[in-house]
């Protein structure tokens, strides 16, 4: 029986985140090793091993009855097979049912990155709100609408609840410019519930790059020459004004007056097909869209920027005139679109064009152009200085031009390009570190660390792994993850990259997540899947004891009087719960199990609770109950929380498989009116 002071004070309270020079060669042909992987072969595997797991549905995967999954091409990179995914619920495509598995050339996956965090459950499919109605609102959106380009019904995941939504893409003006918008509507109420904005914006003879003459790749017919890859498909440069391909009679192009549009083009196609060689020797990726094709670079944009919205990239003007197409400001454009045609589409969060800056970085330091031109630096758009002003962005220290240095929780609704801050100074210190030795400037951290960097070439690679692995859900938060699941892809051998990319986000203020894979012991802990030798048992099954408390006190480490069947407070199920705190005075209590979850499974800890609070507050949090596993805190949950009946609650611990680790809960409360936290119905599943 509980003590008096809980139950009197329930009266009237409510129940409710990588040229060696050549070697002579040896006297006797050293013995062949393993014959590499087919590349092809690797794919298809790839492809059949992810497609028999999804058909079993694990738990990670968040799939209801109802939901149907489509496999994208695979993509290979250094050994890791990435396979993407898009859901349907009921015929309808989700948005944000996106997740990719990450295999190896055998087929055994690695990691899973989903983008749903619980199932959809059952939903009506049937509008309230009509197509055109919902096509009204996303009209509304933009400042004048030149075209519709369709509206179609779908399930939206990316918010509190699963939503039936309008989907409308419309092309216009908006307030920053140029707009290619896509709009959900709730199909109930009318709400707009997200805007996805498409057109990313950045900041012969050439004027920014040399040495002159430069080398370009175009194309004869005839008597006539193109300035288009005769190679890679629709990469060419065109006078905005007419969308014409620049062309002449000769193989000679441009003037070196960065006024000129030809000029312009020069440098563009340039930069564009130097990019084309850094993707492929640094990154192994065949073209920015991922299969051997580009858009056209379109150059005369009269504006002070440039951008990218799917279908081309415009390269406009700065303030004396000269067009801005330098390596760097060319290469973030087709940068967004790598990101546009990697899993999960654009990034979101804030980090898009951190993400496109990476690009544009690594592009200069390929190229690595004498200091009279687009030298190699940590600064974005420093050659073309856009307004009079020198560089758009600093990487290795952003507030030198007023974006931040370190990360906040306001970052993700910052203005996208200051946002870019914290990303663009982690990017800097994973390659540089804090105080490089290769003449570039040093950079503080925000935690007064100290940051030994890999080198850039070994960070885009890392990076672009990432990218590899995002969802629709992306983040700051979710790169931290993704980052160090790359690195453990890439480099299975040791820690050592993992710990700079693990030292380089702490150094920015970007917290620790519970999906953070370890690394440990000089080698990298496995991560969790569902296809290697299972243990022995397989990987199925609660591995908590006594997990609805219907044996009393038993296997669970509890403070007195935890474990009951009072009636103060219904169970979820059975007679017996878990009900901590609910004095009205100050007081702590505790419930733990350790618990094993074995090597080579995936683990998810979930429970039913109820809090129950007579604390009238909207805004404080005077009463908490924290839920971790191991070290890690899952979640914290307070007063505010307050609601009728049980919510299940679910956490992926699968970064703690191969471990014994204590799951607890501790509620505390401080001295004035209840709030009881009731847990019941416990589990950590493996799957």
């Amino acid at each position: 029986m509980k003590l008096s002071p809980r139950l009197a004070a329930l009266t009237g309270a409510a129940a409710a985140g990588l040229l060696a020079a050549g070697t002579a060669a040896a006297v006797q042909a050293a013995p062949p090793g393993p014959a590499a992987p087919d590349p092809a072969q690797a794919r298809a595997t790839a492809a059949d091993s992810a497609r028999a797991l999804v058909a079993n549905r694990p738990a990670y995967l968040q799939a209801g009855s109802d939901d149907a999954f489509v496999q994208k091409p695979v993509i290979s990179s250094e050994g890791t097979q990435y396979v993407p995914y898009e859901r349907t619920y009921k015929g309808l495509p989700v948005v944000g049912g996106d997740f990719v598995l990450a295999t190896d050339a055998a087929g055994n996956l690695k990691y899973a990155s989903v983008a749903q965090q619980r199932p959809i459950g059952a939903l009506a499919t049937t509008p309230a709100l009509t197509r055109e109605a919902a096509a009204k609102t996303a009209r509304a959106q933009l400042t004048t609408v030149n075209a519709v380009e369709g509206t179609t019904l779908v399930v939206y995941t990316l918010g509190a609840a699963p939503a039936l939504a309008w989907e409308t893409t419309v092309r216009g003006t908006g307030a920053d410019g140029p707009s290619r918008l896509t709009v959900d509507v709730d199909a109930r109420t009318g709400a707009v519930l997200r805007k996805q904005e498409h057109v990313v914006r950045g900041t012969g003879t050439g004027a920014w790059n040399g040495p002159s003459p430069l080398t370009l790749n175009t194309t004869q017919s005839g008597s006539t020459y193109t300035m288009k890859d005769p190679t890679v498909t629709n990469l060419s440069c065109q006078d905005a004004a007419n969308n014409t391909t620049f062309s002449g009679s000769d193989d000679v192009w441009g003037n070196g007056t960065a006024t000129n549009k030809e000029t312009g083009c020069v440098d563009a196609l340039f930069s564009a097909q130097t990019e084309h060689k850094m993707l492929s020797q640094w990154l192994g990726r065949n073209g920015a869209n991922g299969n051997g094709g580009y858009w056209p670079i379109r150059v005369g944009l009269n504006d002070q920027n440039a951008y990218y919205d799917g279908s081309q990239v415009q390269i406009g003007k700065n303030t004396a005139g000269q067009w801005i197409s330098s390596l760097d400001v060319v290469a973030h454009e087709i940068g967004h679109g790598i990101d546009d045609n990697t899993p999960g589409g654009i990034s979101g969060g804030g980090t898009q064009e951190f993400v496109a800056d990476t690009f544009g970085a690594a592009t200069e330091w390929f190229a690595n152009e004498p200091s009279s031109y687009d030298a190699p630096d940590f600064l974005v758009g420093e050659k073309i200085n856009l307004v009079g002003s020198g560089p758009i962005r600093n990487m290795y220290n952003p507030s030198a031009l007023g974006d931040p240095n370190c990360y906040s929780s306001s970052i993700p609704s910052t203005e996208v390009h200051a946002a870019a801050g914290p990303g663009n100074h982690w990017f800097y210190l994973l390659a540089n570190g804090s105080s490089p030795t290769n003449g570039q400037p040093s950079s503080s951290t925000c935690n007064g660390s100290s940051v030994t960097g890999l080198g850039i070439q070994k960070a885009m690679k890392i990076m672009y792994n990432a990218m590899l692995l995002k969802t629709s859900s992306s983040s700051y938060l979710k790169y931290r993850t993704w980052t160090l699941q790359a690195a453990k892809n890439l480099y299975p051998g040791g820690c050592a990259e993992f710990n700079t990319v693990k030292a380089a986000w702490d150094a920015v203020s970007v917290p620790a997540q519970s999906g953070d894979p370890t690394c440990a012991g000089g080698t990298p802990t496995p991560t969790p899947s569902t296809t290697t030798t299972p243990p022995s048992g397989g990987c199925s099954g609660n591995k908590l004891a006594n997990p609805g408390f219907e044996s009393g006190n038993v296997s669970w480490s509890a403070s007195s009087g935890v474990i009951t069947t009072d009636s103060g407070q219904a169970a979820h199920g059975g007679s017996y719960k878990a009900w901590l705190d609910g004095y009205g005075s100050s007081h702590t209590d505790t419930l733990s199990q350790s618990v094993t979850i074995p090597a080579g499974c995936r683990a998810t800890l979930s429970f039913w609770l109820h809090i129950d609070s007579a604390e009238s507050t909207t805004s404080t949090a005077y009463d908490k109950l924290t839920v971790k596993a191991g070290g890690t805190t899952l979640a914290t949950y307070s007063n505010l929380n307050k609601a009728t009946g049980y919510v299940q609650r679910s956490f992926d611990i699968s970064s703690l498989a191969g471990t014994t680790a204590t799951v607890s809960f501790s509620g505390v409360e401080d001295s004035s009116l209840q709030t009881s936290f009731v847990v019941d119905d416990t589990a950590v599943t493996l799957s």
